[in-house]
């Protein structure tokens, strides 16, 4: 029961890192092919920063204040 929880954990901490990178160079691919103002690569990028933030990353900010 233990190694099914550390396994779980483990590929977690792998698989959501690497799945939000892949989400994001997908936007950027997106973009240069289809112009900057594209539903498809402004839904991805919102995903990956869900994403991340839900799985222990500081949201990225612009400015220290906002």
């Amino acid at each position: 029961m233990i190694w099914n929880l550390l396994r779980r954990i483990v590929l977690t901490a792998v698989l959501v890192p690497l799945g939000v990178a892949g989400a994001r160079k997908l936007s950027d691919t997106v973009e240069r092919r289809r112009g900057p103002n594209n539903r498809l690569s402004r839904y991805l990028r919102q995903g990956a920063g869900t994403a991340e933030t839900l799985f222990g990353r500081k949201k990225r900010r612009r400015f220290g204040f906002l």
